[in-house]
């Protein structure tokens, strides 16, 4: 399948452009960026083509991966879907709930199949542990603690003007609903709060009655960082396990997820209706947020 990469940031260059270039079944066929001579010298190293404009290369290809913010990121997938392209998309899909919808939407009238790179969802370890967390059921609670701090030297993405305005709840919010949503079912009711600098507090309703508690940030003080995440109920309390991967060959597992549905085969669990239904929940925060009010979700 010939691919063509958008974005020449760093997680272009630490997930997507290697596992495209190395994937056996992918045409890395080339890549454009918003400057052109980053896109230039991304093609030079993975061998493949630079171009300058966007709709020459969703011409040229089956299928876009994008690797860009998510303002950027959704005209450019909703583009190559109405063109007919199949999609592998960063996380979150777009910072709207109905651009993300739309995207969906093209997506499905025209029978494409999409990826969402909720990254962690790609390795073996969280695949396993979340089929063992739905088989075994009786869930009544979670609860997520993802707080980083990559506002410090040396931290590519604390250069990334979206996430410094956004903060944590956009950034690692997907990852935390990542997660939870597969095993607690879909959220109804959203509450959140905001604390000191971008910490932010989710309590969520889950439709089946579970409820979790997701607290986040990127920009915490490094000595409150921290990553767990815990499900409970009948079976007792089960801790989400932590273990090392690459992002490339997370990035590849996206990919052969997105070939096997291309092919006819199942829609991946992270595709982008799955997207969608998370930047709903994130919309949805920032309303209860400003707001002061629980907001309940169709």
């Amino acid at each position: 399948m010939r691919f063509g990469l958008f974005g020449t940031g760093p997680w272009a260059y630490q997930a997507h452009a290697p596992a495209l270039a190395a994937h056996p079944e992918v045409e890395f066929t080339g890549v454009w960026g918003r400057d052109a001579g980053k896109a230039a010298k991304l093609a030079g190293e993975f061998g493949t083509r630079a171009y300058s404009d966007i709709d020459a290369l969703i011409a040229d290809v089956d299928a876009v991966a994008i690797a860009l913010p998510p303002d950027v990121q959704a005209p450019i997938a909703l583009r190559a879907a109405e063109a007919g392209r199949h999609l592998v998309l960063d996380k979150p899909v777009a910072l709207r709930a109905e651009d993300a919808e739309t995207i969906a939407s093209a997506v499905t009238a025209r029978d494409l199949a999409s990826v969402v790179f909720f990254t962690r969802r790609f390795t073996p370890v969280m695949t396993e542990f979340l089929a063992d967390a739905v088989a075994t059921g009786g869930w009544t609670e979670a609860r997520v603690d993802h707080l980083g701090s990559i506002f410090t030297p040396g931290n590519p993405f604390g250069a990334s003007p979206w996430r410094r305005e956004r903060g944590g709840l956009w950034d690692v919010g997907p990852h935390a609903l990542a997660l939870v949503l597969p095993v607690l079912g879909p959220v109804t009711e959203v509450a959140a709060m905001a604390g000191a600098r971008d910490l932010t507090h989710l309590l969520l309703k889950h439709e089946g009655g579970a409820t979790s508690r997701l607290t986040l940030a990127v920009d915490a003080p490094e000595a409150a960082a921290r990553e767990e995440a815990v499900f409970a109920g009948e079976a007792g309390l089960r801790t989400v396990p932590r273990a090392r991967w690459n992002p490339d060959e997370a990035l590849g597992r996206a990919v052969d997820q997105l070939l096997a549905a291309a092919a006819g085969g199942p829609a991946p669990d992270c595709d982008v209706r799955f997207g969608a239904r998370v930047t709903a929940i994130l919309e949805a925060a920032e309303r209860a947020i400003s707001e002061g009010t629980t907001v309940r979700l169709a």
